[in-house]
């Protein structure tokens, strides 16, 4: 579309433009299109609602049940222990080879059956469907979705595979001695090559031809509440091996174990699952998926379409949520916004729009600046004018609407980052604000005063007792603006770069619409309005 073609659209919202509906905007461009809001708006919440019945049911079956599953837990890994400690004797916390010989094969078949115990004394009624594959097989399980720590039921429906863990896990008392039995794969947090290690030692043991045992991999690398997938993390996928893909299901009426961000806690949800008379789960795994050529080369793509059949089996959607969504989330709560305000998907944004986790994160202090003194963390018009120190008028609507993009007369932080990004940055160059500054010079000085300013934003805004005072004192040190005090608030200030170009795509418009002789006056240049090249500028004031 040429600008002629925007300007029009915008013309048509503007009193006194011409024909067209005062709510017309202009059609999206197809990289706007492919920004369309998530079918599920927020996977990492749970709100299990409790009656008043089933409360007083969970209170007389917690008086029998609870003291009974605890005392069976803990006495299930009082013996677990002792197994997992012969299995791992003279063996370092991370391992160069795998464990093998009399005590893998006395200790391994105990633990499995101690496992299959444990989640039957908490009241897991378990059932497996399909069949497992063998190490030579699939090298790797891919679980999903990932909602829970009672997830674990895979792990041991799959013959206690390996795992990915932290460090720290490992070294907890008790469990930190059975997690080491699985010969788990460990990430450091201190280790800044820790990504890259880990990744390597998938790889070599993903491709040791059966030596190790099998890798069991949450590739959404957080909980959600089973809405949704989340976007796969690559790294299982990066060694090109086949993998078994393994689906969770929790068929209960009421939903006791998921554990989101926003929900119950560890210990919440532990008394209310173990105060159920039971509580069904259904592992299913999927036939051995073998990479192509292509995927072999582009894990992305593979766990792409890993996700893709398996969100089909499930019957649910998919989203590009990833864990940096909750950190967003918590970073919004603690600028007193939503905590659902700061989820993006982050992996199509940072992808598509070319931002990172900093960039965005600084978009969320300014959204909250805005933000804050409206209802439900969003922003109406009134903020979105009171921020930018404008009144309402047709031009600031129509920009407005350009944020707004499911057209609910409001501006959520996923809406502002995909406006900042594809309207207003890509216009705030440093040819456009040398352009803006040029047009607020009206006598060519070097400076903008205060009645230069209102004058070209009263004819830009189309509202001509506008006072901006405020907006000016924002902006100048003194009594007048040079251009380094434009420029600095300008690359602060994207938003406002929209306003400039529709006004200068307008005046555009208007000239070339006239005829040509009329196009070749020089007066046209001369008005300040229809702006002269930076170039002809320069010369002009030398010459001065």
């Amino acid at each position: 579309m040429n600008p002629c073609a925007d300007a029009r659209a915008v013309a048509a919202t503007v009193s006194g433009a011409g024909v067209g509906n005062a709510g017309l905007r202009p059609p999206m461009v197809p990289r706007q299109a492919s920004f369309f809001p998530p079918p599920v708006p927020n996977p990492f919440v749970q709100q299990t609602q409790l009656g008043v019945a089933r409360r007083i049911q969970i209170f007389f079956l917690g008086i029998i049940l609870l003291p009974i599953r605890a005392l069976l837990v803990a006495l299930i890994l009082l013996l677990a222990w002792p197994l997992a400690a012969i299995s791992t004797a003279c063996y370092p916390e991370k391992l160069t080879h795998p464990i093998t010989g009399w005590k893998r094969k006395i200790t391994l078949p105990v633990l499995k059956f101690l496992g299959h115990v444990m989640f039957f004394s908490m009241g897991f009624v378990v059932t497996v469907k399909g069949k497992i594959a063998t190490p030579l097989e699939a090298p790797i399980f891919i679980v999903a979705p990932h909602s829970t720590f009672f997830d674990g039921i895979a792990c041991v429906a799959a013959g206690l595979p390996s795992i990915v863990s932290r460090n720290e896990n490992v070294q907890a008392p008790l469990i930190g001695r059975i997690l080491r039995a699985l010969q788990p794969v460990l990430v450091s947090r201190v280790d800044p090559d820790s990504r890259k290690n880990t990744i390597n030692e998938i790889i070599r043991r993903a491709t040791s031809g059966g030596e190790w045992p099998q890798i069991l991999v949450f590739p959404e690398g957080t909980c959600t509440n089973r809405s949704c997938l989340i976007t796969f993390k690559p790294g299982a996928f990066i060694p090109g091996v086949p993998v078994q893909p393994i689906l969770l299901r929790y068929p209960n009426k009421l939903d006791t174990v998921t554990w989101t961000w926003q929900g119950y806690t560890f210990v919440q949800l532990c008394v209310l699952t173990w105060c159920q008379p039971f509580t069904r789960v259904e592992v299913e795994f999927m036939p051995v998926q073998v990479p192509s050529d292509e995927e072999r080369s582009d894990p992305v793509l593979f766990a792409s379409r890993i996700r893709s059949l398996m969100a089909e089996a499930l019957k649910i959607p998919v989203t590009d949520h990833t864990y940096e969504d909750c950190r967003l989330m918590i970073s919004a709560g603690q600028l007193t916004l939503p905590m659902e305000a700061g989820l993006v998907e982050f992996t199509k944004i940072s992808r598509k729009l070319k931002l990172d986790w900093d960039g965005i994160r600084k978009h969320l202090d300014e959204y909250a600046a805005i933000a804050s003194s409206s209802k439900g963390g969003r922003i109406g018009i009134e903020e979105f004018a009171e921020y930018l120190k404008l009144p309402v008028s047709d031009v600031l609507r129509q920009l407005f609407a350009l944020f707004d993009r499911n057209h609910d007369g409001s501006i959520d932080f996923r809406e502002y980052v995909i406006g900042l990004a594809v309207l207003c940055n890509p216009a705030n160059t440093e040819e456009i604000i040398q352009v803006a500054f040029k047009l607020f010079d009206v006598d060519e000085d070097g400076f903008i005063t205060e009645e230069e300013f209102s004058t070209i934003l009263q004819a830009s805004l189309g509202v001509p007792d506008l006072d901006v005072s405020g907006l000016f004192k924002e902006i100048a040190q003194g009594d007048s603006v040079s251009y380094e005090e434009f420029k600095s608030f300008a690359l602060k200030h994207p938003e406002y770069a929209k306003i400039f170009t529709t006004y200068l795509d307008l005046q555009t418009c208007h000239v070339f619409s006239l005829p040509k002789e009329i196009q070749a006056t020089p007066s046209v240049a001369s008005n300040k309005v229809s702006p002269e090249s930076h170039e002809e500028s320069t010369s002009d004031k030398k010459e001065d």
